[in-house]
């Protein structure tokens, strides 16, 4: 398992991912890179796409991160909807169905 030190040394908003966080002194030295490696269980291959975040670590398919885009943008038209007659007065539950039937139709 991999573990990290020193995080108040390194820059604001630098991520880094590790299956805990640990003090070392130990002795480190590289014996290999461009390899496959397990990051606290999640194999991870040489130019593998990774999204992480405190909420932990996704190896994401080029095939699949090329879709993104895309998905996020009609995502974004459906919330709209949603957002908008949330942010009517009077919202009601009646509304918010009404709101979720025309989200979902949006393709």
């Amino acid at each position: 398992m991999a573990a990290l030190r020193d995080l108040d040394a390194m820059a604001k908003g630098f991520v880094v991912l590790a299956g805990s966080v640990m003090p070392s002194h130990d002795h480190v030295e590289c014996v290999d890179f461009g390899g496959t490696v397990s990051v606290h269980g999640m194999i991870v291959r040489h130019n593998d796409l990774i999204h992480a975040d405190r909420h932990g670590a996704v190896v994401i398919p080029h095939d699949v991160a090329r879709k993104v885009d895309g998905a996020a943008k009609l995502l974004a038209r459906r919330e709209k909807v949603l957002l908008d007659a949330a942010k009517r007065p009077g919202f009601s539950v009646a509304d918010l169905r009404k709101a979720l039937s025309e989200a979902d139709e949006i393709h």
